[in-house]
């Protein structure tokens, strides 16, 4: 896990300080662009897909075997969308925020908490089909696919958003505090 989360905060990192360098504009800028969205979902699924294949051998409810392709595809997916949420959005979120926020705290740091927690709502199901598709590998209907990840939707959207916030609400936060902090420090001694 520390190695997934430490490296896509590094690649998140280093695509805004190649981003800032190549466009001549401060350090501490940040970039929500697609090249960041790209090559932080790749770094991140790439390991979070070996992650999810691991703890879906280990934790599933048959015996282990190979990911299925609609599985890996599903989490791919998933991942994608909390990537996006986690690192392109809250920029462009919170400035639609309103300005007394600023009175608590900042609008870009309420953006980095809702973001990530508010898009589990949408990739719930991806997460619970692609498991459906591992556990139950046999021929399923799909009406019976989707009542199970139907039923299970709520409480999956909830332990989802429990699970990033820590990890791209509290992380995210920190991350930009302190790359703010240094990026500015290495501006004011160049």
């Amino acid at each position: 896990m520390m190695l997934l989360y430490s490296s896509t905060y590094l690649t998140a990192n280093l695509v805004d300080t190649i981003s800032s360098t190549a466009q001549n504009q401060p350090a501490s800028t940040t970039t929500s662009g697609l090249a960041k969205f790209g090559a932080v979902s790749s770094v991140n699924m790439s390991l979070a897909l070996f992650k999810d294949s691991q703890f879906t051998k280990i934790f599933g409810t048959v015996a282990p075997r190979p990911l299925p392709p609609a599985s890996y595809a599903l989490l791919a997916l998933r991942d994608s969308m909390t990537i996006f949420a986690s690192f392109n959005l809250p920029a462009k979120f919170a400035p639609t925020l309103p300005e007394s926020i600023e009175n608590h705290c900042s609008r870009l740091s309420v953006a980095q908490f809702a973001t990530p927690a508010f898009i589990q709502i949408f990739n719930a199901p991806l997460h619970l089909l692609g498991l459906d598709l591992y556990n139950r590998n046999r021929p399923t209907a799909v009406r019976d696919r989707l009542s199970k990840v139907w039923m299970d939707w709520p409480a999956t959207s909830l332990a989802r958003m429990c699970r990033v916030l820590p990890a791209f609400g509290i992380g995210g936060v920190v991350n930009n505090n302190t790359r703010a902090r240094m990026m500015e420090a290495l501006d004011r001694d160049s």
